[in-house]
């Protein structure tokens, strides 16, 4: 990366992952920037500021997590949940690109917080993420618990690589929101394991230079570059790491929004219950009506 690569033609600066490997140092990254997709989703209901907020920053954390996946039909889930917190679910997934994400949450408990909640008051005592991987090649699922501890979630998603995968990471997100609509984004650094066996392996080591470097520079993004819309994200990447000898970049497919609803998805999942149980799912007209969530629409499934 010689300079500041200009986006194709006919590309917006939002929407997109750009990955990102520094050989001499060991790591790799990815930036995301949420536009119109990231409008799209949280449009599906009517959620107060703080809820917007809280659900962008989520769905910036799944595409960063989510596009360093190598399985592209595997898939990335955050799952957030508490009982008796205002917000008692948030849930948000990545695969192959496309982005889905809900929050349920107490509306008049949450107009008691103020304009500015807390991670804790939104979620209070023994909140909870968790970060599941599920990877279609091998129809494994993969699963790390961490709890909602820190001030945001990128800390919590920063302690679940710690913890889980032993794997130095640093996340910085930013999210704007005025009148012309939501704007979020995000940088992921990591260190990547290095050795053989025998040997000590970087990744176990927190306060090795080479990270330290990484992620210093990393540290030092402002919340207004993550979202500034005339600041590319090859930009961004340019502006942090120009000095180094090498960084590749890897362009990802544009992201979407992927609500998977459908009468054909429910009617295979219905499938798979006895009659006995469909019948006690039909309503008072004799029909079973699926609510989704994520783009809050309801479904009549025929029987």
């Amino acid at each position: 990366m010689s300079a500041p690569e200009q986006i194709a033609e006919g590309e917006t600066g939002y929407d997109r992952v750009l990955g990102l490997t520094i050989p001499s140092r060991h790591a790799r990254g990815r930036v995301v920037r949420l536009g119109p997709v990231l409008e799209t989703i949280l449009a599906a209901h009517d959620y107060p500021v703080p809820i917007k907020h809280l659900l962008a920053e989520a769905l910036v954390l799944a595409a960063l997590i989510g596009s360093l996946l190598k399985d592209g039909e595997g898939q990335l889930t955050l799952q957030a949940q508490t009982q008796g917190g205002v917000v008692d679910l948030l849930v948000c997934d990545y695969r192959g690109g496309e982005l889905r994400g809900y929050v349920r949450h107490d509306a008049d408990r949450l107009a008691m917080l103020g304009a500015n909640p807390s991670l804790f008051a939104l979620f209070g005592q023994g909140g909870y993420l968790a970060v599941i991987f599920d990877v279609a090649s091998t129809r494994q699922r993969y699963q790390g618990i961490v709890p909602l501890e820190g001030a945001s979630l990128a800390e919590a998603c920063e302690a679940y690589f710690a913890q889980s995968e032993q794997i130095p990471t640093l996340i910085r997100l930013g999210v704007r929101s005025d009148k012309a609509g939501c704007t979020a984004g995000g940088l992921l650094m990591q260190h990547l394991a290095e050795g053989e066996e025998g040997r000590e392996r970087l990744h176990v080591r927190l306060d090795h230079p080479q990270w330290e470097h990484v992620a210093v520079l990393a540290g030092s993004t402002r919340h207004e570059e993550l979202v500034d819309p005339d600041l590319s994200i090859e930009a961004l990447v340019w502006r942090l790491y120009h000095e180094e000898d090498e960084v590749r970049i890897e362009h990802h497919a544009p992201l979407t929004r992927g609500c998977r609803c459908s009468i054909e998805h429910y009617q295979s999942v219905l499938a798979k219950f006895p009659e006995a149980e469909r019948l006690d799912m039909r309503d008072d007209d004799g029909k079973i009506v699926v609510d989704c969530a994520f783009c809050s629409r309801l479904f009549e499934i025929p029987l």
